[in-house]
């Protein structure tokens, strides 16, 4: 692979299937998350050493409040450790890092660990690493909204493209738009995760568990992105090529 390929790449993976990984080993749900951070860890390295620019991953959905509370709470237990123990090493390998998603309801332990962590690898440059917790694409789009209503409100008239460009600016401010899209654990829905930045990346979904993906996996997934023609609404290259030549 190389890194040349994915120079600018943002890649986003929604991490599926812990729960259901330990289940069918005769585990507790939490020993799946427990193996999806080691995933993590092997993911971030090799998108390092494949040149990928942005990684966004998808940790925690607004509606995953639902869930027990005691699964919730091993969640946000591993999240605060995998902070705490890998934001040096995070930082040492060119990494910054930065969470997405609501913060008001977020325990202050939690809230501690994110702006340490934060804090620590603002400066730098080599790979982004985003994790949306308590995320809801549909919630951070209405707050765009709202922005642009209050916009709106001192302005006489805006044009339909001035106000895209706003909560354009709003919603990709942090991670730009997706190129490719992962989903793991078989299932082949968004989510609700990155639906605006998502509009033209590419989707690639894999029956594999979360706490299996491997640095081969996401590998694969790279030469498959650079597989596909990428055409934005466009013709596809080679009826372009065919109506040039008749010309």
């Amino acid at each position: 692979m190389k890194p040349l390929q994915n120079e600018g790449l943002h890649i986003a993976i929604i991490m599926d299937g812990n729960g259901r990984w330990a289940v069918r080993r005769g585990l507790p749900r939490v020993a799946g998350h427990r193996a999806g951070i080691a995933a993590v860890r092997r993911v971030v390295e090799r998108a390092l050493d494949a040149g990928v620019a942005r990684l966004t991953l998808y940790a925690f959905s607004s509606d995953n409040w639902r869930r027990p509370a005691a699964e919730v709470h091993s969640i946000f237990w591993l999240l605060r450790a995998f902070l705490r123990l890998e934001a040096e090493r995070l930082r040492k390998r060119g990494v910054r890092f930065q969470a997405i998603g609501r913060r008001d309801r977020l325990s202050k332990p939690v809230l501690k660990e994110i702006h340490k962590a934060e804090s620590l690898t603002a400066l730098e440059n080599r790979l982004y690493l985003c994790v949306a917790i308590d995320y809801s694409s549909r919630d951070t789009i209405a707050r765009a909204a709202a922005g642009v209503s209050a916009v709106l409100s001192s302005e006489q008239s805006m044009s339909p493209d001035a106000v895209r460009s706003i909560v354009d600016q709003a919603l990709t401010a942090t991670g730009g738009e997706v190129d490719l899209l992962i989903r793991t654990g078989g299932e082949k829905r968004l989510s609700d995760f990155l639906l605006w930045e998502s509009a033209y990346a590419e989707l690639l979904f894999t029956d594999r568990m979360w706490p299996d993906f491997s640095e081969a996996d996401l590998d694969l997934a790279l030469e498959e992105f650079h597989r596909r023609e990428r055409r934005f609404g466009g013709a596809p290259a080679t009826e372009l090529k065919q109506v040039i030549s008749t010309v």
